[in-house]
């Protein structure tokens, strides 16, 4: 029965290929229906009201009426949402609300998710991926085998008990239909559970015991229940485990730093990467070609795109572009506007485009993740590279990491302080943070600018803190697992400080 079915779903990825490929093609005109509905619905809510969205008829007209817009802006209106309000950001009553990570501050964000935009975003947006792979794995069995998915966790607001709270993936998770939820594991009470340590103890338990074809999660949380299956199955690897696994899709955090340590798991190349851009507030891009390091842009998906240059957003400029007039190789803002409650929405992530027709990009880092207390302008993206490169030149391998400034004092010059948990450590620590300075001044050229000859930045400095800190400091705040990252950059020290804090605190106790 299984394998009639997942024939049927083969026949309906063939169905969906061409309307996916268009987006390759034509996507303006996925575009310009979909500003068309935002406008159209927008007409009916405060918010399409105090920008006089009945007198928009054009791009130019949207852009001239609504400002650019962070979460603070949006904040006031959402809370009035969750308790209950209609017709205020967009035209519905909203029971879920996906509850972003916060790393850019302690406060949580809850990002507006109607019924319609979940389907037509976040579920379709998977559907995608699925058609994708199918494309490249034509005899896959994708639906006669299960498929591990890595959810997070709920829970109804204390204000409201008929609206919940929670990650994009479990709220993804629960509104799977019924028909599919077979073909998937672990069972959906055990994808909820909050307490991520039992989850993950259950998850070893259940799915060890599967044939898992496809894998998604975020990578850190991914080694955790893989160690955790090796642990209870003996087995060598997760290929011993999972003999039919095709696929493994990533997103949250640049893969490059745990590429080495996934091939310890998955050795060969039976298995291939895909990396997903399905953030809080949409899925908004997928690797649509193995073996690629960009994603396509997601252009039919309810959302309409408008990238505004980064030095522009800083400068407090509106030069925002559509998807028919942006460049390669500049670093864009998104700028996301849906039928969902966002209007030109500054989500803080940053972006390239290696292509256009298709549209591919790349992620660089967050407008709030990046330093540049010195002019030198370092983003995640460099970061992310040159670990990845000492780390191939070491034979070394890390967990998580962050990065501070050290500002000038006196006569004392500024530097860069990192703190990093390796998994395997370099032998030489010192080695590592010259080579690793290097690297980063062959990739930034502000940051090279600066390092020359030492006249306003010295050498970068490491820090190795023990295993499990970074984790340990999860859960002293209560972020213990779901979609939490460690921010990777900062222009402040408060972040690094008291990371410090706590790992001197750990070291002395242990």
């Amino acid at each position: 029965m299984r394998d009639i079915y997942n024939k049927v779903i083969q026949k309906y990825m063939e169905y969906r290929y061409p309307q996916v490929d268009k987006m390759r093609t034509d996507p303006m005109e996925y575009q310009r229906k979909i500003l068309s509905r935002i406008i159209k619905e927008g007409v009916d809510t405060e918010y399409g009201e105090k920008y006089c969205a009945k007198e928009i008829h054009t791009y130019q007209d949207f852009k001239e009426a609504i400002p650019l817009v962070q979460y603070e802006d949006l904040a006031e209106d959402i809370e009035r949402m969750m308790l209950g309000e209609r017709r205020i950001l967009c035209k519905s009553r909203v029971k879920w609300f996906a509850k972003s990570s916060g790393t850019t501050n302690n406060r949580s964000k809850y990002i507006p998710v109607t019924k319609k935009y979940l389907f037509q975003n976040h579920i379709k947006g998977n559907w995608d991926a699925v058609t994708f792979v199918h494309k490249g794995f034509p005899d896959s069995k994708i639906f006669s085998r299960k498929n591990l998915l890595m959810g997070g966790s709920l829970e109804k607001y204390e204000k409201n008990p008929e609206v919940t709270l929670g990650d994009i993936s479990a709220i993804m998770v629960t509104n799977i239909p019924p028909v599919g939820r077979p073909f998937y594991t672990p069972d959906f009470k055990t994808a909820l559970i909050p307490d991520w340590e039992k989850k993950i103890d259950l998850m070893a338990d259940i799915c060890s015991k599967e044939s898992v074809h496809i894998i998604a999660g975020v990578p850190t949380w991914s080694m955790v229940l893989f160690d955790k299956i090796l642990e209870k199955t003996g087995k060598r690897n997760m290929l011993e485990v999972w003999p039919e696994s095709i696929a493994y899709f990533h997103g949250g955090v640049s893969f490059d730093p745990y590429r080495k340590q996934f091939s310890k798991y998955f050795p060969g190349d039976q298995i291939k990467y895909y990396e997903v851009y399905n953030s809080s507030e949409g899925f908004f891009g997928l690797q649509d070609i193995a073996g690629r390091d960009d994603m396509l842009l997601l252009t039919n998906n309810e959302n309409f795109f408008e990238f505004n240059p980064l030095e522009d957003y800083l400068a407090g400029i509106d030069n925002s572009v559509n998807v028919s007039e942006v460049q390669t190789g500049v670093t864009y803002v998104i700028v996301v506007s849906n039928t969902s409650g966002l209007w030109r929405y500054v989500n803080g992530d940053t972006i390239q485009f290696t292509s256009t027709f298709p549209h591919r990009i790349k992620i660089m880092g967050r407008t709030s993740q990046c330093i540049n207390v010195f002019g030198e302008e370092l983003m995640v993206s460099n970061t992310d590279k040159a670990l990845e490169y000492c780390c191939a030149q070491t034979g070394s391998e890390i967990k998580e990491y962050t990065v501070a400034p050290k500002f000038m004092e006196q006569r004392e010059r500024g530097r860069h302080e990192w703190l990093i948990e390796f998994s395997k450590a370099p032998s030489d620590v010192d080695a590592f943070a010259e080579n690793l300075d290097r690297r980063l001044q062959e990739l930034n050229s502000d940051y090279a600018a600066k390092r020359f000859k030492g006249l306003a930045l010295e050498n970068l400095s490491i820090t190795k803190v023990p295993t499990g800190v970074f984790d340990e400091w999860f859960r002293s705040r209560g972020k213990y697992g779901g979609q939490n990252k460690v921010p990777r950059l900062s222009n402040n020290r408060v972040l690094y400080n008291e990371i410090l804090n706590f790992k001197l605190d750990r070291t002395s106790i242990l």
